[in-house]
């Protein structure tokens, strides 16, 4: 990368773990703290943990598609505004009411699509994936790092503090967003990192993407309504203090994080991803029954954390590039898109139905409901053809007249190893899928069309 594109990069993916960072700290904390909110019940603490994920899933596509009219940086800033006023709503309130008001409002600052459509105005093509592997980085950390603040944080200053600090964060993020990242000449809608209309309704038809969107909202479900159990397990019947839960979930995501790294190296170099995700899933939905028994012993419940987290690590680490492979040729922003609404409807839904089950029924139902979805997850996956071992490649195409296109096409559709093209004429650009044991990219070069090519 550039200098410009290397401080474009990593001054959005700060704004993105931030913004995350905020999200996620109120998650290990919130049905201990919020206990004492005036009105509350496990079905209301349920319904504002997960009640962000609503407004985050119906207007994340929105606001990627109005950043192209009225501005990205604009469109940012009207979304850290709204998700800091919804913190502030959450923190200056006793009512769980409000509460879930401002965690509503939090999900309305849905700014994720335009972080990458503006990661795209701002990076080459043929840096593009090392841009979005950044972001990718950056959310997993902010996640690690949000369960050790979060009881930190709480056990000092309250709920109220961490929703004021939550406040804090997004105006910080505001100030990087208008001092650091770079204000684009002109938009560049690339079809890998922006959604497009006329793209959805292909991506809505294809049966591989369903199960996996599906994958990513059964996985956020459960992620969810976990956090709606462990922070009461460890505290009233393990005897964990609130203050301390720091380290438990700072041991488990270290050593799970570096247990999964194997089975991911696995799963891509010796192209066996069927068999690690399915086994991921199988592993989660083990340690999620797991739960139900870990009452007698802080040494077990550590053990199913680890091996639950380390399930997650390695499946949210998976999904993504799946998608990537998996996305029609020039449909990778719309097929992300939908990715991501389905991981946020999960949120919601694991949180809203999830506290519902925790009040009618108590804790068993809860975890027994996420492992007969997890369950029905790892039977979706289990009917699943073998995931592709395609990726994408982006090639830029030298001006040339109209009738020529449908030979470009043609040319780059017999090249060996080329699954898909999808040529975008105002943008002469080719978008390609490719099979890299099969595509030799020096072939490109006998090409007159070809101006310059790079890897997406």
């Amino acid at each position: 990368m550039n200098t410009l594109e290397k401080r474009s990069v990593f001054a959005l993916a700060s704004v993105y773990a931030i913004r995350m960072l905020g999200l996620f700290m109120i998650m290990p904390v919130f049905m201990l703290l919020g206990d004492g909110l005036d009105g509350s019940t496990p079905a209301l603490l349920g319904l504002a943990i997960g009640a962000y994920g609503l407004s985050q899933a119906v207007l994340q596509i929105p606001f990627g598609l109005l950043s192209d009219r009225v501005g990205r940086k604009r469109m940012i800033y009207i979304g850290l505004i709204v998700f800091a006023a919804g913190s502030i709503l959450a923190g200056s309130t006793n009512s769980i009411y409000v509460v879930i008001a401002g965690r509503i409002l939090q999900g309305a600052g849905a700014i994720a699509s335009v972080l990458m459509a503006l990661l795209s105005d701002l990076t080459r093509e043929e840096q593009r994936t090392k841009a979005m592997a950044t972001v990718g980085i950056s959310i997993g950390l902010s996640f690690s790092v949000s369960l050790v603040l979060g009881p930190l944080v709480g056990s000092v200053w309250g709920l109220s503090g961490i929703f004021y600090a939550t406040a804090a964060l997004a105006m910080i993020a505001l100030v990087i967003v208008s001092r650091v990242v770079p204000t684009p000449h002109q938009h560049k809608v690339s079809a890998d990192t922006h959604p497009a209309k006329a793209m959805l309704g292909r991506v809505l038809s294809d049966g591989r993407l369903l199960r996996l969107d599906f994958g990513i909202f059964a996985l956020h479900l459960v992620l969810t309504s976990l956090f709606l159990v462990i922070p009461n397990i460890l505290q009233d019947q393990l005897g964990l203090a609130s203050s301390s839960h720091w380290w438990f979930y700072l041991s488990v995501m270290l050593t799970s994080f570096f247990a999964m790294v194997p089975f991911i190296i696995i799963g891509e170099k010796k192209r066996k991803m069927k068999p690690v995700l399915c086994g991921a899933i199988a592993l989660l939905a083990m340690a999620t029954a797991g739960l139900a028994g870990v009452s007698d012993s802080l040494v077990i419940a550590w053990a199913v954390m680890f091996f639950f987290f380390m399930a997650f690590n390695l499946l949210e680490a998976s999904l993504p590039s799946l998608i990537s492979k998996e996305a029609p040729a020039a449909s990778k922003g719309t097929a992300m898109g939908v990715y991501s609404t389905s991981q946020f409807m999960g949120a919601f839904l694991g949180g809203a139905f999830g506290g519902f089950l925790l009040q009618q029924v108590g804790t068993e139902g809860v975890v027994w409901f996420m492992v007969i979805v997890l369950a029905l997850w790892l039977l979706v996956a289990l009917t699943m053809p073998a995931p592709s071992h395609t990726s994408g490649f982006v090639v830029q195409l030298q001006d040339t007249v109209d009738h020529q296109y449908d030979s470009v096409d043609g040319s780059l559709r017999r090249l060996p190893g080329v699954q898909d093209v999808v040529i975008v004429e105002n943008a002469a650009t080719a978008y390609l899928k490719v099979d890299r044991q099969h595509f030799d990219e020096t072939l490109l070069t006998d090409f007159s069309f070809v101006r310059s090519s790079s890897r997406s």
